[in-house]
């Protein structure tokens, strides 16, 4: 059985929005399938529901959209039982700033200066910042990302809020295409896929020119 994720996730990155699906000749309903899958999967993995889809879709290629959040304790204290789901930087930062950067990866346009390998064209719908108490949450939403995409805008934006770099230089990053340019990866443990969307026109469908380079995220 060939199991098709809505994307693909490096080590140390999470998913709880994760999409899989698969074709099988089966009497079996949907729940019952869930539920012995369930029983054979190891302690971090879960799946959390099943249904049954029509003969065209395609868990990644049918997505027309992947939201990812990136979780930051912003504290002089870590949190070690969310050590594993969350990056602790205790420094102080512009968030003013940070937010100010977010905007300008919003829309259509080339953001190879935060990829890895081989850099595209993608549609960012919304990329912002909140806080509850010492936790930031860096949410981003698109129709497709570059791998390596989020971590490397996060990096980035890290570098504002910190003051090595500014809002302005963050307009110039994005239109150099450089990787070189942009800052450091965020770690992968902060990151999550949180939620894949389906509905209207697909973005990409199999046997496009550039499927080999979509939605690689993450790390």
């Amino acid at each position: 059985m060939k199991l098709v994720g809505a994307g693909r996730t490096d080590a140390g990155v999470h998913a709880t929005g994760q999409v899989i699906s698969f074709r099988a000749a089966t009497k079996l309903d949907a729940a019952t399938i869930g539920r012995g899958v369930n029983a054979l999967l190891p302690a971090d993995i879960a799946i959390r529901d099943v249904e049954e889809a029509g003969e065209d879709f395609h868990a990644r290629y049918s997505a027309t959209g992947r939201k990812y959040e990136y979780r930051i304790r912003n504290s002089a204290q870590r949190e070690p039982l969310e050590r594993h789901r969350e990056h602790w930087l205790p420094d102080e930062l512009d968030e003013r700033a940070m937010a100010a950067a977010a905007g300008l990866v919003v829309g259509r346009q080339d953001l190879s200066a935060f990829a890895v390998g081989p850099g595209g064209t993608r549609t960012v719908r919304r990329a912002s910042w909140s806080r509850a108490g010492s936790l930031l949450r860096f949410e981003i939403e698109a129709d497709g990302f570059l791998r390596g995409m989020v971590r490397g805008i996060v990096g980035t934006l890290l570098w504002v809020g910190r003051g090595h770099t500014s809002v302005d230089r963050m307009r110039e990053i994005v239109a150099s295409r450089d990787r070189s340019q942009a800052g450091p990866n965020a770690p992968a443990r902060g990151l999550c896929l949180i939620e894949v969307s389906y509905g209207g026109p697909a973005t990409r469908r199999a046997g496009n020119a550039d499927e080999e380079n979509a939605d690689e995220e993450e790390e």
